[in-house]
């Protein structure tokens, strides 16, 4: 374990939240993709990054700021299986927090029991960055999962998407897709790739987050991303999450304005009913039912 970057660069720390957003979220937002840091607690090695330290209180301060009621933690690449960080900001908020941990399959029901009653509510499945929970754990935890509600969250690479579809048949709980599977949006073939993307959420209960447009786009402010989410809109509005990914780790050269995430989350969402369900009854629904 390593506290340094020396195996992986330092990424750059949010932007102070300056201005309020022109609207601020409807009441009963939930932010269902954020990550919190704290000082001294080891990182993995190797890893994909170097984060700075940011709290629950940071992440809570940007929540009021914007009117996000409620949020799901999820467990950092950099932490590897150590969900401990995480599993400490839930304590401090059992009624507005849930997280996403990565645990073995091999880990014993108690432990899963015991996660299950301090508010976690699935695990990930990170492909995309070192120390990531592989495909290959996915038969064995879909089925350790299954009874307690849980679901399983995916971080993928695009070309992976296919073997997801291929995979739900035999996955036993719900399944969720980090940041549109990290489509470029920018690329030639963004329509074809934003169909796989739709064919994954006519499955039942496949779930995709309209979140982190900068890692979907080359350019900031590109139309990309509002297109890409209004179409999904029009076709699967009951099967989209929203997520800040606050406080936006592995960038390296442009960190977004959180003022202007939201205001364009605004822009995409465009009619107040699909915002609502979008923000406030998707998420309540998957992750505060219980």
């Amino acid at each position: 374990m390593s506290l340094t970057a020396a195996d992986a660069p330092l990424c750059l720390p949010p932007r102070p939240l300056n201005r309020a957003p022109r609207a601020l979220l409807p009441d009963g937002t939930v932010d269902t993709h954020f990550h919190v840091f704290a000082d001294g607690v080891p990182l993995a090695s190797p890893r994909s990054y170097t984060p700075h330290v940011r709290t629950l209180a940071d992440w809570q301060a940007y929540a009021a700021a914007v009117n996000i009621a409620q949020g799901v933690l999820v467990q950092p690449s950099v932490y590897g299986f150590d969900n401990s960080v995480l599993l400490d900001a839930l304590a401090a908020d059992r009624a507005n927090l849930r997280g996403i941990v990565v645990l073995h399959p091999e880990t014993d029901k108690a432990e899963f029991q015991r996660l299950d009653a301090l508010g976690v509510r699935g695990v990930r499945v990170n492909t995309r960055n070192k120390g990531g929970l592989p495909f290959t754990s996915i038969a064995a935890l879909s089925a350790r999962i299954a009874d307690l509600g849980w679901m399983l969250q995916f971080q993928v690479r695009p070309a992976q998407l296919e073997e997801i579809a291929a995979l739900l048949p035999a996955i036993a709980c719900p399944v969720v897709l980090d940041h549109l599977g990290f489509l470029d949006l920018d690329a030639a073939d963004a329509g074809a790739q934003l169909a796989k993307i739709q064919h994954l959420l006519d499955a039942p209960d496949c779930y995709a987050k309209l979140s982190a447009p900068y890692r979907l786009t080359r350019a900031a402010g590109s139309p990309a991303f509002a297109a890409a989410a209004r179409q999904l809109l029009a076709s699967h509005p009951e099967r989209l999450l929203w997520g800040s990914d606050w406080p936006h780790t592995e960038l390296f050269d442009r960190m977004p304005d959180d003022a202007e995430l939201i205001e364009l989350t605004h822009d995409w969402l465009g009619d107040e009913s699909v915002a609502h369900q979008v923000l406030v009854t998707n998420a309540q629904t998957l992750f505060f039912s219980r």
